[in-house]
């Protein structure tokens, strides 16, 4: 059991109650501790600080030496796109137009593949084109010409429109109207003695049929006008139905028997 102490001092002689060594080392470290966290935190932040700082001025300077290059770039980009923009106006006006040069070069070709006379020999006396520049007119324009067949065949002038619709002159106009045309006098001086005369009227196609066929991608190359397709090799021509054999050269035409020749043609013939 402990006895209980009773202090008969009198206060002002008493001794007074003090803290104990261990707690204030242990508040002494806790306050040395904590002050030099912040000591450390603070030399932190402003080093970060004036790292940061000296980043951003050299950006910056990097930054106001880049500008110059970049007035410039947007300036060129600028020009290339008011430069791609009259690219393009100048493209679709040169899509929209006939180039009649070429055309007549085109229809200089298909006259000239007649094989000679074999499949047709056209020649033409005029040409007129006449061309409607408002662009909401339904057809564009005409193309006529006053034609002649050098032939007393009239298939031949059927085999000429066959040759110039499967041609690229072709493509910027309507497909031509079956043939029609009238034989002119006979004149065994002339060379050749017979011919057809035949009008050749052609259409204009319309902006938007010509825009959405150009846009057409082609799978091939279109075969010239006049040809026919290869044959197999070692295969024998075909003969037309009804057509009589070969003759020999030099051979004459054989007559029915009692028959009379047939007289030459004085007058004039149509056939459409």
């Amino acid at each position: 059991m402990s006895m209980i102490r009773i202090n008969l001092l009198p206060e002002e002689y008493r001794k007074s109650a003090r803290t104990p060594l261990k707690l204030m080392a242990c508040i002494a470290t806790f306050v040395a501790l904590n002050a030099g966290l912040a000591a450390w935190v603070g030399y932190v932040h402003f080093n970060v600080q004036l790292q940061v700082e000296g980043e951003k001025s050299t950006v910056q300077s990097e930054m106001g030496g880049l500008k110059p290059q970049l007035d410039y770039f947007a300036a060129l980009d600028s020009e290339s796109r008011q430069y791609k923009s009259r690219e393009q106006t100048l493209s679709s006006i040169t899509k929209s137009r006939i180039c009649w040069t070429k055309k007549l070069d085109e229809l200089i070709d298909v006259c000239s593949r007649g094989g000679d006379g074999e499949r047709h020999l056209v020649w033409f006396d005029d040409l007129q084109v006449v061309q409607n520049l408002d662009p909401k007119a339904k057809i564009p324009g005409t193309v006529t010409a006053g034609g002649h067949s050098g032939s007393d065949k009239f298939a031949q002038v059927a085999n000429f429109l066959e040759d110039l619709e499967g041609s690229t002159f072709i493509s910027d106009f309507e497909k031509p109207s079956a043939p029609e045309g009238t034989q002119t006098l006979v004149d065994e001086s002339l060379v050749p003695p017979v011919a057809w005369a035949f009008p050749l009227k052609l259409k204009m196609r319309s902006r938007e049929d010509a825009a959405a066929k150009s846009a057409t991608p082609k799978s091939g190359k279109a075969a010239p006008a006049g040809t026919r397709p290869a044959k197999p090799e070692g295969a024998a021509p075909a003969k037309p139905e009804g057509a009589a054999p070969a003759k020999p050269e030099g051979a004459a035409p054989a007559m029915p028997e009692g028959a009379a020749p047939a007289p030459a043609p004085t007058g004039k013939g149509e056939s459409k």
